[in-house]
């Protein structure tokens, strides 16, 4: 059914891999990944991909710099053991947030990984939910950008919220589109609040516009939750105009420095992430639900290996 095509996991997330895997009906790829005494990395492939369709699956997410340099050396591996086609499946894109130069003598890392992953030998990239959509261009090779947010809304509407009952709440000016998007699939009322960056760590929530918001069901869709002050901040705000329960959805979940706690501290119904990044912190936090991206990513690389259009599943 899939001949000539080889999917390979990474240390990032073997578990989605599996998944990814299971969707589509193929094995993944023997493949031994190590590191030396000194921290480099070894990989040595152990089957034949000469004049194969390869699929990496590595989500760049933390320890980033670990994960972004194993995906290199994988692309480059598959290069030279003479693929016909490497695809870097990247569930979670790492280093989108420093896209542009907010200040003077500062890096667009961003293009610089993008660069990299183009160099090393990738033909094209399959990615979800990029922090900001122009990031497609930072590369010279085809980009399918997928969304979670079907995923996520397909969840919520089995929780059989009202329309009249719920409002979308976008935790700053730069999330309205994407809340205005999950507003079209779920109903409701829009609201937004107004955030302030004090700093790379620290932001500041101040007003709610829109609404009303007072007695009714408020979710908050982000793109990520890294360190939980944005979308807490926003929680916090939507509690105080008057929401009698808060659900969070993000595509990612990386929950790192603070997170945990400000989220088990936090009025939160409910958070909703994809399983684009692995989750240790369900343990600690028991009303984090994660929902599964592999159907999406395995449909889309069904399409990308049959030459097939994968637009629909951008929508």
């Amino acid at each position: 059914m899939y001949d000539h095509l080889t999917l390979i996991s990474g240390r990032a997330h073997p578990q989605l891999a599996q998944d990814v895997a299971e969707y589509l009906g193929v094995p993944l790829a023997a493949v031994e990944i190590a590191d030396f005494p000194d921290g480099e990395t070894s990989v040595r492939l152990n089957q034949n991909i000469r004049g194969r369709d390869v699929f990496l699956v590595q989500p760049t997410g933390p320890p980033v710099n670990d994960n972004l340099m194993e995906l290199l050396i994988l692309v480059d591996t598959c290069m030279r053991a003479s693929a016909e086609r490497i695809t870097a499946v990247l569930p979670y894109f790492g280093y989108a947030r420093q896209d542009r130069k907010d200040a003077g003598r500062t890096p667009i890392t961003s293009k610089l990984v993008a660069n990299l992953i183009t160099v090393a030998g990738a033909d094209r990239v399959l990615t979800i939910d990029l922090h900001a959509a122009q990031i497609q261009g930072f590369f010279d090779l085809p980009v399918d950008h997928l969304f979670a947010a079907p995923i996520l809304d397909e969840y919520f509407k089995t929780l059989n919220i009202p329309p009249e009952e719920l409002v979308i709440v976008s935790p700053d000016e730069g999330s309205i589109k994407r809340s205005l998007q999950h507003l079209e699939h779920l109903g409701g009322s829009l609201a937004i609040v107004d955030k302030r960056r004090s700093s790379a760590t620290e932001t500041r929530q101040a007003n709610l516009i829109g609404g009303p918001i007072e007695g009714k069901t408020a979710l908050v869709f982000d793109d990520m939750i890294s360190t939980g002050g944005s979308i807490v901040g926003a929680v916090n705000v939507a509690r105080q105009h008057g929401a009698s329960r808060v659900f969070v959805g993000a595509a990612h979940g990386i929950f790192c420095g603070p997170a945990v706690g400000r989220l088990s501290e936090a009025p939160i119904e409910e958070i909703v992430v994809t399983d684009s990044l692995p989750q240790p912190a369900q343990k600690q936090l028991p009303n984090l639900k994660v929902v599964s991206v592999a159907a999406l990513l395995g449909e889309a690389i069904r399409r990308i290996h049959r030459n097939e259009s994968v637009s629909h599943l951008f929508d």
